[in-house]
């Protein structure tokens, strides 16, 4: 419901209600700026594009700040990595209102955060977070439109793994500690994560039948799809070293344990193979232990799997992961195509033709012009 009345000072009173029934009133001294206005509301309430006034006046900070408290019931990681995207949005948006923001800014700001010299995928990341965060407040209702969409989207900064060689494998595993080397072949021969190597227990790994059966990274959070729960199978020579490993050194219930016999951190283990990755020539400074989850896939790609074998055995989600990420380590397939061709086509010569143009094997090319 609308309507204007006419006040005893001369000045005319704009009201309408909202979905909610919360009434609205403005004051005009002309009838003709009360009803414009009220045409105004109206049209927004009705395309569903109206926001209550004093919602549209929080800032980028403030609803940030709301946007934070909503994850409170995630992982500590997921909490931190969050609270790391956020602290970037704010010190760019924070005292802006969220209805000021416009593309043309998102667009400056990321390019802005390019020339500062930080990494295309973490600009990437935190452009992500800037939209989830917006598109919550516009499903809220305190924000009309997001200004960020895939037009202000920088680029994702997409990088071809490094693959060491078997022989920079061996040389990591014998320059690391006898400690840290079943976590090296748990990555580069079962192809497990960091923090999945380091929340691996004893009862994981069925030493007999030789499975790892993934469950838990670290500390003891639940892997988070059904997927990355899949088992892994291991030859019985890796088997037997890590049983050999445990006998040795688990004495807690965890595969992999520091000198006190407490479970192993990712920050103890990464030390532990930047450690020996000084010690490794042709491996370049910025080669993580999660490159050895990529050398995993291209000893499986060599050994002739298929895309279907490569994704159940790095539990990717689907295989355009895989492909997206490993698709040039598959063999050329030029040759094998020509082959294929060449193959019904030589079936088919039988003599020169007798005409230039003419399809060797045909009667005057006619068929082949045709075709």
């Amino acid at each position: 419901m609308a309507s204007i009345a006419k006040r005893p000072d001369g000045a005319y009173r704009a009201r309408y209600h909202d979905p909610s029934g919360k009434q609205h009133a403005k004051h005009f001294r002309r009838k003709t700026d009360a009803q414009q206005w009220l045409d105004r509301e109206t049209a927004k309430l009705v395309s569903g594009a109206w926001v209550d006034p004093k919602a549209a006046k929080i800032t980028v900070g403030e609803w940030c700040r709301i946007s934070l408290a909503g994850y409170g019931t995630r992982k500590p990681r997921t909490v931190r990595q969050a609270e790391v995207h956020i602290s970037k949005i704010t010190e760019a948006f924070g005292a802006r209102r969220l209805d000021s923001i416009r593309p043309s800014e998102v667009k400056s700001w990321t390019a802005a955060l390019h020339a500062e010299g930080l990494a295309d995928s973490y600009i990437y990341a935190i452009h992500a977070r800037l939209a989830q965060v917006l598109s919550d407040a516009v499903h809220d209702g305190v924000l009309t439109r997001s200004p960020v969409s895939r037009r202000t989207s920088p680029k994702a900064g997409k990088q071809r793994p490094h693959v060491a060689s078997t022989e920079h494998v061996w040389e990591l595993h014998d320059a690391m500690g006898e400690r840290y080397r079943a976590g090296l072949l748990l990555a580069s021969f079962a192809g497990l994560r960091l923090a999945e190597v380091c929340g691996l227990r004893v009862s994981d790994v069925d030493f007999m039948r030789g499975i790892v059966n993934p469950a838990l990274q670290y500390p003891a959070d639940p892997l988070k799809t059904e997927i990355s729960r899949t088992a892994v199978p291991i030859p019985e020579s890796l088997a037997l070293t890590l049983s050999a490993y445990v006998a040795a050194y688990s004495a807690s219930g965890w595969l992999l344990t520091d000198e006190a016999g407490h479970q192993l951190g990712p920050w103890q283990l990464q030390r532990a193979f930047r450690a020996a990755r000084a010690k490794v020539d042709g491996l370049p400074a910025g080669f993580r232990f999660h490159d050895l989850r990529h050398y995993y896939a291209s000893l499986l790609i060599s050994s002739g799997a298929d895309v279907k074998v490569v994704q159940a055995r790095l539990r990717h989600v689907s295989a355009k992961t895989t492909l997206d990420t490993y698709a040039h380590l598959w063999p050329d397939s030029d040759d094998s195509t020509r082959a294929a061709v060449d193959k019904v086509l030589a079936a088919r010569v039988a003599k020169i033709p007798e005409h230039p143009g003419d399809f060797p094997g045909t009667r005057g090319g006619g068929e082949a012009r045709n075709a």
